[in-house]
Formats: C-alpha cells, sequence, structure tokens
C-alpha cells in the first residue's frame, strides 16, 4: 500500500457503511479469474464488504489438491486415512478425534454434533456412497476440523495474500489454545444450516474437491427470516417460512444470491452475509474465518449489538445486582466466546505488533521471523498504519462507550489511553 492508497483506503473505511453496503440490487458476483494486485481485492472486496469468487488457479499447486483428491476428481478417502491416522499414532488415544455434525438432525437451531475417530468417520462416508448416500446413522459432516493446528508440519495449503490480513488467527494464535481455520468433509446431502460467521468476521471458503452450492443474503435481510419469536430461521428453504403467522415478514426478503461452487475455486463471504451452504457431491474444502482493519467496526457493532440484547434478558435483575454489568460480561462470553475487556486486548496485541514493526520496518520477508511479520512486509507499512488507525477509531469509540466505561480497570492490562498514544506516534512516522 502507497500512500496515496492508504489516504484513499482510510477515508472509505470511515464511510457510513449503509452508503457502500449492498442490499437486493445486484444478484450476481465478480469472478478473478488470475492474479490481480491486492489493493484492488481491498478496495473493492474488503473495505466495500462485497463478495467475489477466485478461479481453481489460485489453489493448483496446493499439496491438498494433488493429494486428497483421486484422479477423477473424488474425495482420495485412502489416502486421507493413511495421512491423519499415521500421524494420530503419536496421539495420546493412538487415533484422531474430529467433530461430526449430524445433518438429518436438529437441536435448537442447528446440528447436534460428537466427537469421533477419523477412522470411524471414513468408514462411514465409504458405506455412506456405497449406499447410494444414504445411512441408518443419518448424513454425517466433519466440520470445523483444526487440521492446521493438530498437524501444524502439514504443507497442505497455502493462505492467499488477498486474506493474508488476519488479526482474528493472529491473536488466537498468541493463546495457542483456538484458531479459526478449518477442514470440512462431507458427503453429497450434507449441509449447513442458515448463520452468519462468528464474530460477523469475513469467511474464505476453498474447494478442494466436489461442488457447493451458496445462498446469501446482504446483511440486515435476515430481520425479514425470523419467525414471531425473534428467532433466526433454520432452513430457508423451509416451506414453514411460507406461514405469514410464524414468518411475518418472510415476503419482504430478497431473493438470496445463489452461487455454484466448483472444485478448486474460493469464495469471500463478507462480514455480516448470512448464508446456507450445501454439498452437491462428496466435497472437501478449507475455510478460514477472518477479521482486520476493514470489518473492525463491523464487528465492535457487533459486540455491542450482543451486550444489548443480554441486558434486554436480564434487565429484571438490574437493580438486584450490584455485579450486574459485570454479569452481563460474562453471559456475553459465554454466547460469544469474547467480553469488551478480551476485545481490548485484542486490539493492543494487533496494534503492538504493528507498532514494533513500523519501529523496526524490515526491508524484505527474508528479514522476518515468523508468519505474522511475514505478512506485514508483504503489505507493507502503509497497510501496517493503515490498521492502526483503525484500532485507534474503535479504542476512541470503547472510550466514549459506557458500558465500556463500567468495566472493572483490573480486568484491562494496560491502560487505553497510553496505548492510543502510542498508535498516533506510530503513525506519524509513517504518513
Amino acid at each position: 500500500m502507497d500512500r496515496e492508497t492508504f489516504h484513499n483506503c482510510c477515508s472509505l473505511a470511515k464511510m457510513p457503511r449503509q452508503i457502500h453496503q449492498q442490499h437486493c440490487s445486484s444478484y450476481f458476483i465478480d469472478y478473478i479469474e488470475r492474479e490481480t494486485p491486492y489493493f484492488k481485492f481491498f478496495k473493492n472486496y474488503l473495505i466495500p464488504n462485497q463478495p467475489c469468487m477466485f478461479s481453481k488457479k489460485f489453489t493448483e499447486d496446493w499439496n491438498c489438491r494433488k493429494n486428497w483428491v483421486t484422479v477423477d476428481g473424488k474425495p482420495n478417502l485412502q489416502r486421507l486415512l493413511h495421512e491423519f491416522e499415521k500421524k494420530g499414532m503419536t496421539a495420546h488415544y493412538n487415533e484422531t478425534p474430529v467433530p461430526v455434525a449430524n445433518c438429518s438432525a436438529k437441536e435448537y437451531n442447528s446440528n447436534p454434533k460428537q466427537i469421533m475417530p477419523f477412522k470411524e468417520f471414513i468408514q462411514y462416508w465409504r458405506e455412506y456412497i456405497q449406499n447410494g448416500h444414504s445411512s441408518p446413522k443419518g448424513c454425517l459432516y466433519l466440520k470445523d476440523w483444526h487440521m492446521q493446528r493438530n498437524f501444524p508440519e502439514h504443507n497442505t495449503y497455502k493462505n492467499p495474500i488477498y486474506f493474508s490480513s488476519d488479526w482474528l488467527n493472529e491473536y488466537w494464535d498468541t493463546s495457542e489454545v483456538d484458531d479459526y481455520r478449518f477442514v470440512y468433509m462431507g458427503p453429497k446431502g450434507s449441509w449447513t444450516p442458515f448463520h452468519a460467521d462468528v464474530f460477523r468476521s469475513y469467511s474464505w471458503s476453498a474447494n478442494i474437491c466436489g461442488r457447493k452450492k451458496w445462498l446469501l443474503y446482504p446483511p440486515g435481510q435476515e430481520e425479514f427470516l425470523r419467525d414471531c419469536h425473534g428467532n433466526l430461521a433454520y432452513d430457508v428453504t423451509a416451506p414453514v417460512l411460507q406461514d405469514k403467522g410464524l414468518y411475518a415478514q418472510f415476503e419482504e426478503a430478497c431473493q438470496p444470491l445463489e452461487i455454484i461452487q466448483e472444485a478448486g475455486e474460493i469464495i469471500f463471504v463478507p462480514s455480516g452475509w448470512h448464508h446456507q451452504v450445501y454439498n452437491l457431491e462428496d466435497t472437501i474444502s478449507i475455510n478460514h474465518n477472518w477479521l482486520n482493519g476493514c470489518n473492525l467496526d463491523i464487528m465492535w457493532q457487533f459486540l455491542q449489538d450482543e451486550l444489548s440484547s443480554v441486558q434486554r434478558e436480564i434487565e429484571e435483575w438490574r437493580d438486584t445486582m450490584d455485579t450486574w454489568h459485570q454479569h452481563c460480561q460474562v453471559i456475553m462470553k459465554s454466547c460469544t466466546g469474547i467480553d469488551y475487556g478480551e476485545f481490548a486486548s485484542f486490539l493492543k496485541t494487533i496494534a503492538n505488533t504493528r507498532i514494533s514493526f513500523l519501529n523496526s520496518c524490515p526491508r524484505n520477508a527474508d528479514n522476518c521471523q515468523d508468519l505474522v511479520a511475514e505478512s506485514l512486509c508483504a503489505l507493507g507499512p502503509h497497510h501496517a498504519a493503515f490498521d492502526l488507525q483503525r484500532v485507534l477509531q474503535i479504542f476512541e469509540s470503547m472510550l466514549s462507550n459506557e458500558d465500556f466505561k463500567r468495566l472493572d480497570p483490573s480486568a484491562l492490562s494496560f491502560k487505553p489511553e497510553e496505548l492510543l498514544q502510542e498508535i498516533r506516534e506510530a503513525v506519524r512516522t509513517i504518513v
């Protein structure tokens, strides 16, 4: 990012969301056939929060596309079993556990999950295919498997540069207890119910083999897809949505953006776009949830909305509990995975990394010591300055937020005002 692009992007990022938010006027997405400059993607898709699709050329050199797929384009179940069970032999239980959802059952507003050995899932998948894609066990879908975290020595794929400014995984990697990089493996007919991604993050999903159908709704359309109790639809194609007594506003919703994703292609799903996804064939995909300075404001708004929802739910106890506000934060974290205190720590971690980078500013990626530094080197100092500007804007908003002001000072391990001053000084050195 050069100086001019930096100033243009900072201006675009300050625009009210409704000015450049897509609603129902467009029923197609851009298809990126070949390598394009990073900042074209940054300005055309990240900041305006627009979906797009990348061609299979972007994944053709991935090892997983070579090793996990048979010559006729099917999942190579024998190779997968050998690759992961052999590594799993060193594990305590002598096998590799994976999370598996039952797409044939509904539990609240999702599919019930269980943990099963990887070899048991592969055996099930073989039998499911042999039985004409049916089983008395239901349609099982291996979902949200932290393959990259569990098998870090595998070099199965490369994170495209377009998705490399990934604050979510950068932060959680520092704790070494979680990440948002997943592998999905499912037979024909497996699917994911209607939802938006964690923290209203971006996501990218690459089909290693097989085909998917996506139904996408722009932000705000989900409000027409709630029942009379305020619950989000489980399946947006279900006939029950035609019941005006249950779904009074369904007819006001636009038609979803329907996309068929072929083998090798990568779809970019923007923040807050609710979606429902079907595997049209036996399919393997790699998915990342991620966020950065472009959608940080959406995450902050999401957290405020979640806290307000919690406060409404337990409003009757407000005057009877001295720690009511702290209790709301605890409930919010149990529901979303983060509270205001950790969100502040998240921003501090991201800011500190970029301040250190700008202070040292390695000339090239060869001088970088880890993947985060390598990404910062590749994107350049003006991108780091843009990141800091965005952290600064959100922190200033947080400091004026009444619920943030009510946090126990001990919940923060730093003084926000001091961090803001460090950010301003670091940005001045580059702009």
